[in-house]
């Protein structure tokens, strides 16, 4: 064997081999590539916009017409039956056609097939069953105005698209994942649908929004019509079951109640909410009852669980169709008005092929008449031959064939020659020219119809509206939805400490000062004896500054907390008190709060939540001829500044010590509180109606349709219910007047009552399950009127006009009240009180206040740091 002496030889035979065997893949794999991905957009994931389906829902409606008998089917015989047409497994098909069932429209179904709202899955195909729906049938099938095709293998003709009269897509709802693109089309409600329809073969505007299975609440600020770019955000619908339980009634679309359970447990266990267990009650409605620790309030765990689980998520909506065999994106009002347009064409297809058959059977109609009438059939008893026959009916006719709409054909005279002879004995001339005008009126109404499209179409939409739109009436709720901040929700799972002279604070300082309860997404806010301050993201620890003298949850944009301050300046410096709120700063930046002299030293300091001003003693060191060595100062008379301002000198001498000599009240004015009827929930940014200014100590009067009533302090967190009839600032003096019917005496009984235990909910009418109440008022003095139910025979006795003040005196919340009336009572109405003049609140003392809404903030949210620069005071 000879040696290869060249090392590099083989490397080059092989690199020479290499390069012959290369092949270009480049067309092929773009041929290919195309092709695939062209079948997967128009064949499997998007919908066609002329009837609403993918290929698959199509031929799994084709095939259950072709089954359909009135009788159930097996799911999998429709499902092999569908395979004639469909070439791929019988798994996706039974998946597609039990996602068609579950949306109860267009398939009536039997057994179990799964349920949206736990995430169970159908049963298998050979154990459910199916057949159309009346709406399928009425709405989707058309044989006559049907455009055929042959099936894949050639063997069969199926519908190239179903002649849809509805916007099915739209209600039905849309998702697929194709290649290089997607869609995403919602759901929306049947009866609105039909009404946008009719809005808009009347030429007039409308707007269609969602609506989903699982209901929900919704915010469609921005669903953009459905195009790209557009964004939907649904939450669960949640309420207070008891003190501490809460109760989830409603779902988000995308969601179900095993997976929404499964977020709320993990946020329990990553800290964000606080739990003490989930029962799952769910079955044809859901419920999902969250159990609360004692002392977890249940509107901020509602908001926690909105921001921090499924119970709210958001979806963005991609209106993709395919039109000629292209992808097409449109928003969801022109898909509706496509698929309007395209019922009328379609109704008119219709119209025109009944005219067709009913003009037909008239005309054969009249022959017949004319044939039997006019004895034509003796005329052919001597003829030897078929087309002597045929020329002697033919010949028959001529004298009276004038009237007809058109002329006879061979096909004509061959049809009469068909006539039995029974026929021609028992034809009656009169049921003959019956028929003939019965078709002639029937001819009548269909021009008629055709002459008048539209009306004929929104008499179309009107009937299916009242035929199959009865209870399906909107399940989703649309509402403006309120931005929870996650930093006021979020539960304080973890603990803070502080190392005062060293000047660390942390959540690992186990052995230190313990100050807070925090989360690990607060912002920490630390001043120091230097007069330093810093705000500085929770960590296990952190190096602030020795010497610190406060720490605390920083609140963003904060205002109604007042640091009151007096600090030296520098050493051997003049003292000097000021007063400052901390809205918004850099993080991780330190401010110095005095005027950057060293040596600078806080001498007095607190943080006031409510704006409270204390009185302050001040001790001077005996020096010199210093005669005053100690006085009082009340921080109610300093004014407000920026946080970087120099503040008001005290004295110029050395400070012994500074002593709380009594604590202050509030120096900001009562806060205005709005209730927003859009988000339901309170606010001090002016949105909605105006409750009134509220102090530390002012409640909320809350009544609901049941009959509870509570006072709550009013946090800009709580929930409120949809029953809600009464919400007002609560006036302790001002009596409830309430008229109610009595399940226990089937009577109606009215009562006044002062609500003396605001801290609980009560209940102010009778216990029994037939018990309601009819009115409630919160008017010093008002009025009702009483409508009574007329007697058979009898005249109706004139209306009762009752001051509900005189009708009967204040009493407990528990009494029964006096009886309204023993006649039977039509209707009770609530009329403008009489004119009573309330009397005139003092405050408890003559204090300054400080109008917090004119506070004058510089762009980043401070307050000028100008001396000059003062916050307007009023008295």
């Amino acid at each position: 064997m000879e040696e290869n002496l060249n090392p590099n030889n083989e490397q080059e035979n092989q690199e020479e081999s290499s390069h012959d065997t290369i092949t270009k893949v480049t067309g092929m794999y773009k041929d290919w590539f195309l092709d695939y991905a062209s079948y997967v957009i128009l064949e499997r994931a998007v919908p066609a916009i002329e009837d609403g389906f993918k290929p698959v829902q199509r031929r799994i409606m084709h095939a259950l017409k072709e089954l359909d008998d009135g009788r159930y089917n097996k799911v999998a015989n429709v499902v092999g039956h569908t395979m004639q047409y469909h070439p791929h497994g019988d798994a996706s098909i039974a998946d597609a056609m039990v996602q068609i069932g579950q949306k109860d429209l267009l398939i009536d179904t039997q057994g179990n097939w799964g349920n949206i709202l736990t995430g169970d899955g159908a049963a298998a195909s050979r154990y459910i069953e199916a057949r159309l729906s009346k709406f399928a049938l009425e709405v989707i099938y058309s044989p006559k105005i049907t455009e055929w095709q042959l099936s894949y293998d050639g063997r069969k003709k199926e519908p190239i698209n179903l002649p849809v009269k509805f916007p099915l897509l739209l209600a039905q709802g849309a998702e697929g994942i194709a290649v290089g693109l997607s869609t995403k089309i919602m759901p929306h409600n049947f009866v609105e649908l039909i009404d946008a329809s009719i809005k808009h073969l009347k030429g007039k505007n409308f707007t269609i929004y969602p609506d989903f299975p699982t209901a929900g609440i919704m915010d469609v600020s921005n669903y953009n019509d459905g195009n790209r770019g557009g964004k939907i955000r649904v939450r669960a619908k949640i309420s207070q079951y008891d003190k501490n339980t809460l109760v989830i009634t409603q779902i988000p679309y995308g969601t179900n109640t095993s997976s929404l359970i499964d977020s709320i447990l993990k946020a329990n266990e990553k800290g964000k909410i606080k739990i003490k267990r989930i029962e799952d009650n769910t079955a044809a409605e859901v419920e999902i009852l969250v159990h609360l620790p004692s002392g977890i309030s249940p509107d901020k765990t509602i908001d926690a669980l909105y921001a921090f689980t499924s119970c709210e998520s958001s979806i963005s909506p991609l209106a993709c169709v395919i039109e000629d065999n292209k992808p097409l994106f449109i928003g969801v009002s022109e898909m509706l008005r496509r698929s309007t347009d395209n019922t009328v064409d379609l109704l008119k297809s219709e119209l025109e092929i009944q005219l067709d058959e009913l003009e037909e059977q008239w005309h054969f109609a009249s022959l017949e008449r004319i044939f039997i009438e006019n004895r034509i059939y003796r005329e052919i008893e001597e003829e030897e031959t078929w087309e002597g026959v045929l020329k002697a009916i033919d010949d028959g006719l001529k004298p009276h064939i004038k009237h007809l709409k058109r002329e006879v054909t061979e096909e004509d005279i061959v049809r009469l020659t068909e006539i039995r002879i029974k026929r021609i004995s028992k034809f009656d001339i009169d049921k003959a020219q019956q028929k003939i005008e019965a078709l002639e009126a029937d001819i009548a109404q269909v021009k008629h119809d055709i002459e008048h499209l539209i009306d004929y179409a929104i008499a179309y939409f009107t009937k299916l509206k009242k035929t199959y739109g009865k209870e399906r009436g909107r399940k989703t709720e649309i509402r403006v939805f309120d931005d929870i901040e996650a930093t006021k929700v979020v539960i304080r799972n973890t603990k803070l400490y502080v190392n005062r002279e060293e000047g660390f604070i942390g959540t690992s300082l186990r052995r230190d000062e313990y100050v807070t309860d925090c989360s690990d997404i607060d912002d920490i806010i630390v001043f120091t004896k230097e007069g330093k301050m810093m705000v500085t993201k929770v960590d296990s620890k952190i190096f602030i500054g020795k010497n610190i003298i406060h720490v605390a949850v920083f609140k963003k944009g904060d205002k109604r907390t007042i640091y009151n301050m007096i600090y030296k300046d520098g050493r051997g410096g003049a003292s000097f008190i000021k007063r400052f709120f901390v809205s918004g700063i850099t993080r991780d930046k330190e401010y110095d709060l005095a005027q950057g002299k060293k040596l600078s030293e806080v001498l007095y300091f607190t943080s006031n939540p409510n704006g409270e001003a204390e009185i302050v003693t001040v001790h001077l060191r005996q020096a010199g001829s210093i005669k005053k060595l100690k006085w009082d100062i009340d921080f109610a008379d300093v004014l407000i500044k920026g946080r970087g301002s120099k503040g008001n000198i005290v004295t110029k001498y050395a400070v012994k010590r500074i002593e709380l000599k009594e604590k202050g009240v509030s120096t900001l004015k009562p806060r205005k509180i709005w209730f927003d009827e859009t988000v339901k929930r309170l606010n001090v940014d002016g949105r909605g109606e105006l409750l009134g200014e509220f102090r530390g100590e002012d409640r909320l009067l809350i009544i609901n349709q049941k009959g509870y009533l509570k006072t709550i302090v009013p946090e800009l967190s709580t929930h409120f219910d949809d029953d809600m009839i009464v919400l007002e600032k609560w006036n302790r003096k001002k009596p409830v007047s309430a008229i109610y019917y009595d399940g226990d005496k089937d009577r109606y009984y009215v009562k006044r009552f002062l609500i003396e235990n605001g801290n609980k909910e009560e209940l102010f009418i009778s216990e029994n399950s037939k018990s309601q109440l009819e009115l409630v008022a919160t008017d010093w003095r008002p009025v009702a009127e009483v409508e009574f139910v007329k007697p058979r025979g009898k005249d109706a006795k004139p209306n009762l006009t009752i001051d509900l003040e005189d009708f009967i005196a204040i009493k407990g919340i528990k009494a029964q009240g006096n009886q309204l009336t023993t006649d039977k009572v039509k209707q009770i109405n609530l009329l403008d009180p009489l004119p009573y003049e309330e009397p005139e609140e003092t405050p408890p003392e003559e204090i300054e206040v400080i109008d917090e809404e004119n506070v004058k903030a510089n762009g980043n949210g401070e307050n000028n740091e100008d001396d000059d620069k003062q916050i307007s005071m009023e008295l």
